[in-house]
């Protein structure tokens, strides 16, 4: 049966970003904290979280017991009318949300909240230009796909994934600086690139930009350059759209990221961990400088499962989750002890060219030489389908029963936030052995 299961899905089924032939999807029938098992009752350690999702581990008690409670009293209501859970929600996020984000948008997920907060800004500044970075995931609809940074945009273009007026600045890479600098001598010279083409592009609505980027790599900001891109938007006039639909609750060791730094955006789109990927929601949350101007303005934007009711219940369990069992605290201290014992890896295994994470965040980046720093492989390997050294390796820990993302030539490891030290050992034994498979590749 497991194998019909499996044939079925393959068969009728999309499995999204990749070629079809050769899709074989695990038949999964259970999961709990933070683990699942497959149809054969193989246990896996999840270390990816899915999809840098499932914070609170799996099949948490609460935030079942919320979207069961909900569908009894309220399945749904259409968007024009409210509910309870409405209300509640909005209430419960202006506790978490960074000072000054007072109002929100619902939607189903990260890609609907960032193409929310487009529409809004172009709304509300009435400039068309926005400007995102290299390197970079937004989603997958038209507005958040254009101002996506990596390969998945290449596939949809020139019209499917080129809305008019994105453009890109260079990412934020301290391991491979796209300008060829080395921080800290390099002033944050990234940062002043942004404000130099804010000047030169015009009629720029908003920056868009993932304040730790998260698929591509986990690119983390030296510590002036997120306050510095702040600082020259408000001053430009142009808005700051941050992207926390991986870095939110408690990923890093905050609520959302963008506290480490002490930055306010003027839009933060969420999504993913906000009901632990239970049911799917996604949250625009907007200034209130944002919201009074489309009291008499019309806000362009909607659709049928705005503010769905299932979607809202369970993020209100979700949220006191969190904070019951002190999550971002034990993030921070549960990361300390992971990023340690990934970096002692690096000493063992010549392919591992960087380590870097905050929280329950981390990327092992593989390369065929430390000194050059040159990947093991490239976007475009992945574009004409190559086999990937880093897909080998989390191949081969799946083998041994636990599961990590994998992109292009690196890993991105990011257990549910209620790990025990016992499963990171688990799983660093697992990646120590699959490392050998990409030692294999290394150079010079």
């Amino acid at each position: 049966m497991a194998e019909d299961i499996t044939e079925l899905t393959a068969r009728y089924t999309y499995g999204t970003w990749r070629a079809q032939r050769g899709w074989k999807p695990i038949h999964v029938t259970k999961a709990e904290g933070c683990c699942f098992w497959d149809a054969s009752g193989k246990r896996y350690l999840d270390f990816a979280s899915q999809l840098i999702c499932s914070n609170l581990g799996h099949q948490n008690q609460a935030v079942i017991d919320a979207i069961c409670k909900q569908a009894k009293e309220l399945a749904f209501i259409a968007p024009a009318y409210t509910c309870d859970v409405r209300a509640q929600l909005a209430v419960k996020l202006l506790e978490v949300m960074p000072k000054g984000l007072d109002k929100f948008f619902f939607a189903t997920s990260g890609t609907e909240a960032n193409e929310a907060a487009i529409k809004i800004a172009r709304a509300y500044t009435g400039k068309h230009k926005i400007i995102s970075r290299y390197t970079s995931y937004h989603g997958s609809t038209a507005g958040s796909v254009a101002a996506t940074g990596d390969i998945r945009r290449w596939f949809v273009e020139p019209t499917g994934g080129k809305i008019p007026g994105v453009v890109f600045a260079p990412e934020t890479n301290c391991y491979r600086c796209p300008l060829g600098h080395t921080f800290p001598g390099c002033n944050t010279a990234c940062a002043d690139y942004v404000s130099y083409m804010i000047d030169h592009e015009e009629n720029v609505a908003a920056i868009i930009l993932e304040p730790i980027v998260g698929t591509n790599g986990i690119l983390i900001p030296p510590p002036d350059y997120l306050p510095r891109i702040a600082a020259q938007a408000k001053m430009r006039g142009v808005l700051l759209i941050l992207d926390e639909v991986m870095t939110g609750w408690g990923r890093t060791g905050k609520w959302f990221a963008c506290e480490h730094w002490g930055v306010t955006p003027d839009i933060l789109t969420t999504a993913k961990g906000v009901t632990n990927a239970a049911v799917p929601l996604g949250v625009t949350a907007t200034s209130r400088a944002i919201a009074d101007y489309f009291e008499d303005n019309y806000f362009p934007h909607g659709h049928t499962y705005e503010a769905h009711p299932m979607t809202l219940a369970p993020a209100l369990a979700a949220i006191d989750e969190y904070r019951r069992l002190d999550l971002l605290n034990r993030s921070t201290r549960m990361g300390e002890i992971l990023g340690a014992k990934l970096k002692g890896l690096a000493a063992k295994h010549p392919s591992i060219g960087d380590v870097r994470g905050m929280g329950l965040f981390w990327c092992v980046d593989l390369v065929k030489n430390r000194a050059t720093k040159e990947p093991l492989n490239t976007s475009q390997d992945k574009v004409a389908k190559k086999a990937l050294v880093v897909d080998a390796v989390a191949a081969d820990m799946l083998k041994r029963g636990v599961t990590v993302l994998s992109w292009v030539s690196h890993l991105v490891v990011a257990p549910p936030l209620i790990v025990t030290e016992e499963e990171i050992d688990e799983a660093v034994a697992a990646l120590d052995a699959a490392l050998t498979l990409a030692d294999a590749h290394v150079e010079g």
